[in-house]
């Protein structure tokens, strides 16, 4: 969420941003740095007393504390003799947080919100418990989407539930469009002409904002291009990676991204620095024709000068008709190894990310559901996530779920390349191995 990705996301939106700012650096450093746990498994199974929960604290609260304790006081009926204590965390420093409390059993939670790119690395310090039965049992667990269970899933296992999900999609500035005569594009390359076209005609915007440090928006053109961030060793699920960012079809998503860099659309003297914070402010500012934004991204750019005078679609893949894979970020929720109280612990999980409880975080905060019955539900009755969800049921990815990804976002390995490659200092080529090697050591380590 930062200029890192920490700042990035924490001031786009009091709703989904601030918890998808789990992806981001300072916590994914701390996340990557701290030293293994010991096994502080419990083999207690306690069926009365208190249970105790860390959720992330949002900048605004109160919507979400509503909806949560509306669902606490539900379970405390439901289980006689059951106390549940909620604590709200800063995310700013929930790695370090939650790193201490894998250590220490006697002031551990029973149940964490955690972002879903830390879970190889919760996996790996031994923090997490396996509730793969569970979850296998669960009758809502068979309407999550595909890609919210594989960011809980390390070596075949389960360990945790999603919470909601975010994924990005293209607005674009409905009176620009109208001026220039112009459609929203179908394909890749009518997306690089049509921003470009902005620009020449429209000196004052950008055409499409695009950030150097902006690698969320930058793994679409990627993946759109038949490219990887990284490629599974052995068979699917082993959760080794070696990266992929050297590839050729990778290449030409590297291409296609480093060439909206320029004075033809959004210079990189500016541009280069730029994290996806900056291009939604750049849009919501009047200062851009397109960009590339979360349905978490809606309150920040209604919020700005752009409000009523935009529309979002799917970002267009290389084909037309085709939709380029964004990535699913969001939240999941997990239950610590060392619980003593495993069976009221999963049950508790199952409520706080239920159906009725995602249903309600929607409407309190625009967490958007990963039910997909919920979620087609809630697209029904609001049209603006329509392109999102379409995204998220046709095309969304996820990043290597690897311990490693979090030293790689640390390091901003794919931030640097990019940066190499649009200050000129390196081809996209030398730019795209001399990254892979970095992945591949971090995938090692």
């Amino acid at each position: 969420m930062k200029s890192s990705h920490l700042s990035v996301f924490s001031r786009l939106s009091s709703r989904v941003t601030v918890p998808v700012a789990a992806l981001t650096l300072a916590g994914l450093a701390a996340t990557g740095c701290a030293p293994s746990t010991s096994d502080n498994s419990s083999d207690k199974d306690e069926k009365s007393g208190k249970l105790r929960v860390w959720l992330f604290q949002e900048v605004n609260n109160a919507p979400k504390k509503k909806v949560i304790d509306e669902a606490v006081a539900g379970f405390e009926k439901e289980h006689d003799g059951t106390e549940v204590e909620v604590a709200y965390i800063p995310i700013d420093t929930r790695a370090q947080k939650i790193k201490a409390a894998f250590n220490d059993p006697k002031s551990a939670p029973d149940v964490i919100e955690y972002g879903n790119t830390d879970t190889a690395g919760y996996v790996k310090d031994g923090g997490l418990l396996d509730i793969s039965k569970e979850f296998g049992a669960w009758g809502d667990s068979t309407n999550i989407d595909p890609t919210a269970k594989y960011t809980l899933t390390i070596g075949g296992k389960v360990y945790g539930a999603p919470l909601f999900v975010g994924v990005r999609a293209l607005y674009y500035r409905t009176d620009v469009f109208k001026d220039l005569g112009l459609e929203p594009p179908t394909t890749q390359d009518e997306l690089i002409a049509t921003a470009k076209k902005i620009r020449s005609q429209r000196s004052d915007l950008y055409g499409l904002a695009v950030g150097g440090a902006y690698t969320y928006g930058a793994m679409p053109f990627i993946w759109a291009n038949g490219g990887d961030l990284a490629g599974e060793k052995g068979k699917f699920g082993s959760n080794e990676y070696e990266a992929a960012i050297d590839s050729a079809n990778a290449q030409k998503g590297v291409k296609a991204y480093t060439s909206l860099f320029g004075n033809d659309n959004c210079p990189a003297a500016k541009c280069a620095q730029w994290g996806g914070n900056d291009t939604i402010e750049a849009f919501a500012s009047g200062k851009a024709g397109m960009a590339i934004g979360g349905d978490f991204s809606r309150q920040a750019i209604e919020a700005g000068k752009v409000k009523g005078k935009y529309k979002v679609v799917p970002l267009p893949g290389v084909k037309k008709g085709d939709i380029a894979p964004a990535f699913a970020g969001g939240n999941n929720v997990g239950v610590l190894k060392s619980t003593t109280h495993r069976t009221l612990a999963v049950d508790l999980l199952q409520t706080l990310s239920g159906k009725q409880t995602q249903r309600k975080l929607y409407d309190a905060m625009g967490f958007l559901p990963t039910f997909t019955d919920v979620r087609g539900d809630v697209a029904q009755k609001d049209p603006f996530l329509k392109p999102f969800v379409k995204t998220l049921n046709d095309s969304a990815k996820f990043v290597p779920a690897s311990p490693g990804w979090a030293a790689i976002d640390a390091q901003l390995v794919l931030p640097t390349m990019f940066q190499e490659i649009v200050s000129g200092r390196k081809n996209v080529e030398t730019a795209t191995k001399d990254a892979a090697k970095k992945m591949d050591e971090a995938f090692q380590q």
